[in-house]
């Protein structure tokens, strides 16, 4: 471990702007030019903005809400709670005004911080519940009886600290590691959300054993574009700055593709949808050129795949296949890298299972993607692959300072400075979240299924709740044939269902791009989505790609029916929590109507 590490997140700010007093710790897009803030002027900013929460009344273990999109005055703000030990109570800029109600209520929040006029719109009619609720708002021109602007809040705390110099270093000095840092609302795929309690020692600890352990260098550059409201980006933002990598904020996630050729970043964290999309940009490229040019391409691929298995697995490529290797790179390989900014040396990948087809491609053409595995309860990282230890299908293995080990049922378990309190005002929830040995450690279940291989590498099967269980009494891990099912070119998305029914099925949204250039090619048309995937021949190559990609499951698991959908499942449409997972019992109740059809011959 590090020499006297710090111990809250108050003091890893700070040493980390200490550290960078006239480096640009912060880069971001102002007036369609990227400008820089320094470690200096970050301190000062949070320090100013805190003393102003001060000044408003904030106290130590108060709750402040923030509803915002990431970037620098998300993390500025960040800075200033936690600095006067008050909570942080993250929103998702995309949470559903039914939930943002919710949170406020369930937190007792004293005060919402709410980015732009958009949001504060979008949210009005949750707001109008909370009479005493003090809003401060970061775009200028909102402000009303009850809203604050935040130029405001400055101007408050430049006073007071000028006024008080000491208050404010009197109020960091009582944070402690115990302290509470956040109150962040889990997804609720099964019900209404739940404040998992983060202290500072929780996070402070998962952020730098996570950086030893993926031994981040010095002087990297990371592209930032998930949510700040979701522990993962935000956990690593802290270790960004603790670790002397500068972090540079994408306009959202519609710029990242320009934003990466811009920033040209050595490290980035993700979810598998970025990577899946940048495969399929560069598929449907391929498939647009001559023929020579598409088995070239597929040549490429098959070089790329056999490389990251010696590489995962040796550590070095035998002669022959560098030798293939190199021209590969030139022919095709470098574009790749060129299309996530050309500088690469990680990128960590978590929040959803990583296909397995897309890390060997992308670790073959030379871009080293690690895939890692947590949750918001465990501030959240467990375990990741690094660069010495990369195994493809596992989520590598666990960090330093954590114990992790599978409880008779499978269902993962795990213990350490890394676990949080429990959820917030929900102590029967908490309870069940944690179970005792036969020597008396306390250890939190996960949820989720899996296990560990002779050298430690940990792997995911499924989670506990989401388990097929077929009539037939044959446990089905659904996860398992959606993830293999999502390595054809063809699918967007896919879910499997047959809980209590004969036989699996899957839904099926197509990536509509892909299938269209299939349908010319077949000489099939269709004016519209429903028209293309009602079309017989589409339902056969569909049929086709899903009985290739599972063709190695066992007969129980091998799926037996297939329903099409025009529409991909969404935030917005309550299929997917705000960190993408699917919300099955939606889906379920949803497409209930056409799940029945699937089975109606078979189970009549």
């Amino acid at each position: 471990m590090l020499d006297n590490p710090p111990r809250t997140l108050v003091e890893l700010l700070r040493r980390a702007t200490d550290k960078r007093p006239d480096a640009e710790v912060l880069r971001f897009r102002q007036n369609k030019q990227w400008v820089g803030m320094t470690g200096r002027e970050l301190f000062r900013r949070g320090r100013v903005r805190g003393s102003g929460l001060d000044e408003m009344g904030i106290r130590q273990g108060d709750p402040v809400a923030m509803l915002a999109e990431s970037g620098p005055l998300w993390t500025i703000t960040d800075y200033a709670i936690l600095s006067i030990g008050a909570v942080n109570v993250p929103l998702y800029p995309t949470q559903p005004v039914h939930q943002v109600e919710y949170i406020l209520r369930d937190s007792d929040a004293r005060l919402l911080f709410i980015s732009s006029i958009r949001q504060l719109k979008r949210v009005q009619s949750a707001l109008k519940k909370f009479p005493e609720l003090r809003v401060v708002m970061f775009q200028p021109g909102a402000e009303s009886e009850g809203v604050t602007a935040y130029a405001e809040l400055e101007h408050c705390g430049e006073i007071l600290y000028d006024q008080h110099p000491d208050r404010y270093e009197t109020i960091s000095a009582r944070v402690e590691p115990d302290t509470l840092a956040s109150i962040i609302y889990t997804s609720g795929t099964t019900g209404e959300p739940k404040g998992a309690m983060l202290t500072h020692r929780n996070i402070t600890f998962n952020a730098l054993a996570s950086g030893q352990f993926l031994e981040i260098e010095e002087g990297g550059v990371m592209l930032s574009y998930l949510p700040l409201s979701h522990i993962f980006e935000r956990m690593v933002l802290y270790l960004c700055l603790y670790f002397g990598v500068q972090i540079n904020f994408a306009g959202g996630i519609e710029t990242v593709a320009g934003d990466m050729k811009d920033v040209q970043p050595t490290l980035m964290s993700t979810v598998p949808r970025l990577l899946e999309k940048v495969y399929a940009r560069m598929q449907k490229s391929a498939s647009e050129g001559s023929t020579l040019q598409k088995r070239i391409f597929e040549w490429a691929l098959d070089v790329a795949r056999k490389s990251s298995k010696w590489l995962t697995e040796k550590g070095e490529i035998p002669p022959v296949l560098a030798f293939q290797r190199e021209i590969a790179d030139r022919l095709v390989f470098h574009k790749l890298r060129e299309a996530v900014g050309g500088h690469i040396r990680r990128i960590v990948s978590g929040g959803a299972a990583l296909p397995s087809e897309i890390a060997s491609v992308f670790i073959g053409a030379g871009i080293p993607v690690l895939q890692g595995y947590g949750l918001t309860e465990t501030a959240p990282v467990i375990a990741v692959n690094t660069l010495d230890a990369n195994r493809i299908g596992a989520v590598g293995r666990p960090l330093s300072g954590l114990d992790v080990k599978i409880a008779e049922d499978g269902e993962i378990l795990t213990r350490g400075p890394h676990v949080f309190e429990g959820y917030f005002k929900k102590p029967d929830e908490t309870a069940c979240s944690f179970t005792q040995d036969s020597d008396g450690h306390c250890w939190f279940k996960t949820g989720d299924v899996g296990y560990q291989d002779e050298d430690g590498f940990l792997y995911i099967t499924d989670r506990k709740k989401d388990l097929i269980k077929t009539s037939a009494g044959k446990y089905v891990a659904p996860q398992m044939i959606e993830r293999l099912i999502s390595g054809s070119e063809y699918v967007e998305q896919a879910v499997v269902v047959g809980d209590k029914r004969k036989y699996v099925s899957v839904l099926i949204v197509p990536d509509f791009e892909r299938l269209r250039s299939w349908a010319t090619t077949a000489g099939i048309s269709a004016a519209s989505k429903s028209a293309l995937i009602e079309t017989a021949g589409t339902l056969d190559l569909f049929k086709q790609e899903v009985s290739r990609f599972t063709s190695e499951l066992a007969d129980y698991e091998k799926v037996k029916r297939i329903a099409l959908l025009a529409d991909e499942f969404t935030i917005d449409g309550g299929e997917l929590t705000p960190t993408l997972k699917v919300k099955r019992r939606v889906i379920e109740d949803k497409y209930r109507s056409l799940i029945n059809s699937l089975y109606g011959e078979a189970e009549s």
